[in-house]
């Protein structure tokens, strides 16, 4: 995802395609959104492989909760619908996006993790710590990806750190006005 397209353009990955579930061309989904089965909300789904730009609209015919999981029946832009087993087959690995856009408008003080992306980081004495690269998961908390191409690491390439977006303790402030973020963090931590 490049982190200079506007906002509202950017593709937001919510899941993705885990298996097929029956012979009608229903396939299995694994779902990145709170509750999982938000993810049913949005009607129209980009497809892509993981990393690739390359992709293609789906529509979500029908969606429910199956067992410990959810299940889905996709049609194609155009309407059809995918119907069999086999075409359901190729649809695996592919991640499931819509655009920032149709999102909800978020709550005063709260933002979108992928609104994070491009965004320059500081210490709170001002100093640069780079750029968010992306937003990762420990199972704790969320976590910055921070690039700061000023400073090399040891194989020559940008220093990557890894900053805990906890809102407080080390999280100062997030303005994307501004674009930019506030930490409690040292550049050589």
């Amino acid at each position: 995802m490049s982190a200079e397209a506007p906002r509202a353009e950017r593709r937001v990955t919510l899941g993705r395609i885990a298996g097929v579930y029956g012979i009608k061309g229903w396939v299995k989904l694994v779902s990145s959104t709170r509750p999982a089965e938000g993810i049913l909300r949005y009607p129209r789904w980009w497809l892509s492989r993981p990393g690739s730009t390359e992709g293609y609209e789906a529509k979500l015919l029908e969606g429910r909760i199956h067992g410990a999981g959810l299940v889905a029946q996709l049609s194609r832009a155009d309407g059809t619908a995918i119907e069999d087993r086999d075409s359901a087959a190729r649809l695996v690995g592919l991640e499931i996006a819509v655009p920032r856009s149709a999102l909800p408008p978020t709550k005063s003080g709260e933002v979108y993790l992928i609104d994070l992306v491009g965004l320059s980081v500081r210490s709170v004495t001002g100093e640069p710590l780079g750029v968010v690269e992306s937003v990762t998961s420990n199972g704790a908390q969320d976590v910055l990806v921070v690039r700061d191409a000023a400073v090399l690491d040891e194989a020559g390439g940008p220093m990557q750190r890894l900053i805990p977006f906890v809102r407080g303790p080390i999280i100062e402030s997030v303005s994307l006005e501004a674009n930019e973020i506030v930490a409690h963090w040292q550049p050589d931590w």
